[in-house]
């Protein structure tokens, strides 16, 4: 190996050296004719070529070396992102105003730089340990080491202004926060989380201790592996600090910096009916003879979600548009089933829906004593004066009419903002049967009390 790297070298120098000086001479003497004979002894020396290719090519050497000569131009390279290493009683003080990172510009040749970047030994240090707490801030510089003396390092920033306050701490109730609960399977619910502490202690310069409105575990519900009803041991919860306006204090610390918690998830569901509301207008003169979801009379979904959100769902509505139909015997919809709130997943996301149309007839029912009031003000007392026959006409089709007395009538009056006196106000129905149309056409006559 080490015979045939100068036999290389060798190489080298005889085609790049003495192979260009010797035509140089050898083009010198031709010129110099009259001192032929002197050159020709010179030249005739054994060595002679070898020995000046020699010294010139350490003369280069030592030029390149001492940068009278550069083959390569200077160049310029950011190192962003360099991390700060703070020396500090970490135990007893507070330090704001330090970077996490800084960037060091470094100039040189070319290969330095690549150098510098392969060792990628950088330790830039912030040295407080001799420094005291003040409201003042420090105008302190950076420190740092350097991989290659020959190059030309920069620190952005060179320094900075930093506070140094006395550390303190206290105890504070700590509650949790549910992160990313639409990454949890759609079909489950937590129904309860336990925290393995209720307390934890929180350290940091006495401003920002005041600053704390909250201490929360952060229970990330996507890191963890739910697939079914049950109860999970989670370990390593983050906490953080909050201000009252809900922005995290990075400026605290909190002992432990994790908590364990135990969460309880439940499938929790109830099956509640479709119910289907229309929109617009039929032609005149016809009504909803029938309506079939799903080719059924009725139809039920499951829908899943936290209990106390989905107990208050009776019914999923869904809604059709009528308007200019009737002249056709059937309709058949395709509807999606939007999902109400609290409701995180359905058995069923979308219906079929076909509506019979049939000639509309009508009948008159007297609703004068079944006449609900609502929204009364407390303290107050509303009776509807005598003598009034209030009566609504109720239009669909002849055999859906005939079952009326299996469908009652809900009236009310909104007595909202109505005080003590006489008023006449406007009596409306509560339609939950879209194959029926309610028309009252008159007001009622009430009297308010105390």
């Amino acid at each position: 190996m080490i015979k045939r790297f100068f036999k290389k070298i060798y190489k080298f120098i005889d085609k790049y050296i003495i192979v260009p000086i010797s035509r140089a001479v050898y083009y010198l003497s031709k010129k110099f004719k009259k001192n032929q004979g002197k050159l020709d002894k010179v030249l005739n020396r054994p060595h002679f070529l070898v020995y000046l290719s020699l010294i010139i090519a350490v003369v280069l050497f030592l030029l390149i070396d001492s940068k009278v000569i550069s083959l390569v131009e200077t160049e310029a390279e950011v190192i962003t992102n360099v991390p700060v290493v703070v020396k500090y009683n970490e135990e007893a003080y507070v330090v704001e105003g330090v970077p996490e990172t800084v960037d060091i510009t470094i100039t040189g040749r070319k290969s330095d730089i690549y150098l510098a970047k392969q060792l990628g030994e950088y330790e830039v240090i912030l040295d407080l340990s001799d420094y005291t707490p003040s409201d003042t801030p420090y105008k302190v510089y950076f420190t740092y080491s350097k991989s290659i003396d020959s190059l030309s390092y920069q620190l952005s920033p060179e320094y900075v202004q930093v506070t140094i306050k006395n550390k303190e701490s206290q105890v504070t109730s700590i509650s949790y926060d549910l992160l990313n609960i639409d990454a949890l399977d759609s079909r489950l619910s937590v129904s309860s989380v336990s925290l393995d502490r209720s307390e934890v202690v929180v350290k940091g310069n006495r401003d920002a201790l005041e600053e704390i409105a909250s201490v929360k575990a952060l229970i990330d519900l996507e890191k963890q592996d739910f697939s079914e009803a049950g109860t999970y041991d989670v370990d390593n919860i983050e906490l953080a600090a909050y201000d009252s306006r809900g922005n995290r204090l990075d400026n605290i610390e909190i002992v432990p910096e994790t908590i364990s918690a135990t969460i309880v998830l439940e499938s929790y569901s109830r099956t509640v009916p479709i119910s289907v509301e229309t929109t617009g207008t039929l032609v005149t003169g016809k009504a909803i003879a029938s309506i079939l979801i799903n080719n059924m009379p009725s139809y039920s979904i499951t829908i899943y979600g936290d209990q106390a959100e989905i107990d208050n769902i009776d019914s999923v509505p869904v809604t059709i548009n009528v308007d200019g139909r009737g002249n056709e015997s059937t309709w058949t919809y395709e509807v999606n089933i939007r999902k109400p709130n609290g409701v995180r997943e359905m058995s069923v996301n979308s219906v079929e829906i076909t509506a019979t149309f049939g000639e509309e007839q009508q009948t008159t029912v007297d609703i004068s004593n079944d006449i609900h009031y609502t929204n009364l003000a407390d303290g107050l007392n509303a009776n509807i004066l005598s003598g009034q026959e209030i009566t609504v006409q109720v239009k669909g089709v002849a055999s859906v009419l005939e079952a009326i007395e299996d469908e009652p009538i809900y009236a009310y009056i909104d007595l909202s903002g109505y005080g003590v006196g006489d008023h006449e106000v406007e009596v409306k129905i509560e339609n939950n049967n879209p194959q029926l149309t309610y028309v009252v056409s008159s007001t009622v006559r009430i009297r308010i009390t105390e």
